[in-house]
């Protein structure tokens, strides 16, 4: 009985966080709140209401001890947090122990934009016109226009859609807008124009799927792989690679640090700023390519 206590602890838990957080993410936090509730119920821990900043610490220090990766350590450390936040909000803890402890430090994950002109020449490849064919172009220039997260792009209805913008919910149920440019407008229009050819009678969603309903996550990445492949690209193409080219390219040529910051919807700058290291790694390169000194051969230094 006392262990079934902590499950449904767990899983109330769970429950309230399904209303605001993707398919994705509580898959994570289930995996790593349940890695906690087995680690506490070996200790005969069968209670959230004992959990303390010693518990918290001992856990992590086991993950560690087991080899799980800074990033996956920094993940377990949040669903923990977010676990004692819900507990303190239920009145079962009077504080949140894991915000004592601090987040497992972890290199910086710099991701790997596409091309501008490999990018370009993706878009604008011809495809056979068909409303399947419309929706994943569509799909696609609205990936790259406003750099919308593959949940946010699937939880899109078409009240969400304006003349040139899109209404978006982020983490944590966060909403924002987002502009929409004018080859992302045009392939929507087009799409809506053919969309009730494949829409079920009452379904609010913007993107659906040949039997009329909400295109689901994971037939989202399946289109978008399918699409790059049969258009030449010769990488893999999924919606966060998109994201991370938006906001790359964007950054590159406005070098506004905060206006990419609202548009991606990240709580802290901190996260947007791995993309001025993106940014200094192109601008090495291009001065490594250019500049007359940077060229000259290693046995030059050597001359007198």
């Amino acid at each position: 009985m006392a262990e079934n206590l902590l499950r449904g602890q767990l899983e109330a838990c769970l429950a309230a966080l399904s209303s605001t957080a993707s398919p994705a993410t509580l898959r994570a936090y289930r995996l790593d709140l349940e890695a906690l509730a087995a680690f506490l119920e070996k200790r005969d821990v069968c209670d959230a209401a004992r959990l303390d900043v010693g518990l918290v610490r001992r856990f992590l220090g086991a993950e560690r001890s087991r080899g799980l990766a800074p990033r996956s350590l920094a993940r377990r450390r949040a669903a923990v947090s977010h676990f004692a936040a819900f507990l303190v909000k239920s009145g079962l803890l009077e504080h949140n122990p894991a915000e004592l402890v601090p987040t497992p430090r972890q290199g910086a994950h710099l991701p790997k934009p596409l091309d501008v002109d490999q990018l370009a020449r993706l878009l604008d490849t011809p495809h056979d016109g068909s409303p399947l064919s419309l929706r994943d172009q569509a799909m696609l220039e609205l990936f790259y226009s406003s750099g919308l997260r593959l949940a946010e792009l699937a939880g899109l209805d078409l009240d969400d859609l304006d003349s040139r913008r899109v209404r978006v919910l982020g983490k944590g149920g966060k909403p924002r807008q987002v502009p929409v440019g004018a080859s992302a407008r045009s392939a929507l229009e087009t799409w809506l124009q053919a969309r009730p050819t494949l829409a079920a009678d009452g379904e609010p969603a913007l993107f659906v799927g040949a039997r009329g309903a909400r295109l689901g996550h994971r037939a989202i990445q399946k289109r978008l792989t399918e699409v790059a492949r049969r258009r030449g690209l010769p990488e893999h193409l999924h919606p966060h690679r998109l994201r991370h080219s938006f906001a790359s390219h964007l950054l590159e040529s406005s070098q506004d640090l905060r206006a990419v910051q609202e548009l991606l919807g990240h709580a802290n700058l901190s996260t947007t700023q791995i993309y001025t290291k993106l940014d200094w790694q192109h601008l090495a390169a291009s001065y490594d390519a250019a500049h007359p000194r940077a060229r000259r051969r290693r046995a030059d230094s050597t001359d007198p």
